[in-house]
């Protein structure tokens, strides 16, 4: 959907995700937004009663797109849930390699925003426990004699490859970590 065909609450979370995505979400203005969304502050905060207020609700969308779509690609790459497990490190390369990645929003918002009490903090956090929750039920599924660890251990190699793109674009850290993902696997599940 294009940014002039959407109503104005869908254009200005088009508009914040693209320039958040790009500049930094502190870095962008709200009259940047209103301007990239061809709305006004007063529409603005009609919809979202501060700019917190809009990156919370722009986490929140991601949250949605990226499972409605991670899962997706996890199921159709395999069926049994130690394959699963696998296949997320496919898909996280894939990702990693796209030619418009830009960090995860989550990583990058948590940076932005350290005060783990913060609101935006908080949904970043939560995203990483929901991810990490389902790393988790995957490796019970799958057998692995301690799911939770084997998650916990899964998720720092996933995350660590965002951050090790992020900072040098084509590392080599989704090759890396995918290698390292399946001798955890090998080793935790019998």
């Amino acid at each position: 959907m294009s940014i002039k065909a959407a109503n104005a609450r869908e254009r200005i979370l088009l508009a914040a995700t693209e320039l958040f995505s790009t500049q930094g979400i502190r870095a962008t203005g709200v009259d940047s937004i209103v301007k990239s969304a061809n709305t006004t502050k007063m529409s603005l905060y009609k919809h979202f009663s501060s700019k917190e207020a809009l990156i919370v609700a722009y986490l929140q969308n991601r949250d949605v797109e990226f499972w409605t779509w991670f899962v997706e690609q996890i199921e159709r790459k395999a069926r049994m849930p130690k394959y699963q497990l696998l296949a997320i490190f496919d898909v996280h390369g894939e990702c990693l390699a796209n030619t418009d990645f830009q960090g995860c929003p989550f990583i990058n918002a948590s940076a932005e925003f350290m005060d783990q009490s913060h609101a935006v903090h908080q949904v970043s956090a939560a995203f990483y426990r929901k991810f990490r929750s389902y790393m988790t039920d995957l490796a019970g599924q799958a057998g692995a004699r301690s799911p939770e660890r084997l998650a916990g251990q899964l998720c720092a190699l996933f995350q660590g490859a965002i951050v090790s793109e992020q900072m040098q674009r084509h590392s080599g850290a989704a090759d890396d970590v995918k290698l390292a993902a399946e001798i955890l696997i090998a080793n935790s599940i019998e």
